[in-house]
């Protein structure tokens, strides 16, 4: 549990920080899912549709990364900037998982397809 000693800025360090850098990989891995794999219980135009906002998300998290690294880590971000890549990457998820359901001989122990 975090310590609620901790002043504001470090707070921020300490959660954050690595929030960005886990949205920056789950959208990182979802773009590779994406981008190589044929996703047969989405249609051709929902797979071009999640990408591209995948895409978008992981754009906007660089510029936030950026922002945040710029100010000296001391400017959080609204919850509602927050909320959406958090739906996104649970979307991306579940897309993930019902593939690995249904095709689990296409992946080996680290969870990347063949």
């Amino acid at each position: 549990m975090l310590n609620s000693n901790l002043p504001e800025s470090e707070l921020l360090k300490t959660v954050l920080k690595p929030l960005l850098q886990d949205f920056q990989y789950w959208f990182g891995r979802s773009l590779a899912l994406l981008e190589t794999e044929s996703i047969d219980f989405l249609t051709s135009k929902e797979q071009l549709d999640l990408l591209e906002r995948v895409k978008q998300a992981k754009q906007e998290v660089s510029v936030a990364q950026i922002m945040f690294e710029a100010t000296g880590e001391q400017v959080g971000i609204e919850m509602s900037a927050l909320m959406p890549w958090h739906q996104l990457v649970t979307e991306c998820w579940k897309v993930a998982m019902r593939l690995r359901l249904q095709h689990p001989t296409n992946w080996d122990e680290n969870e990347k397809p063949k």
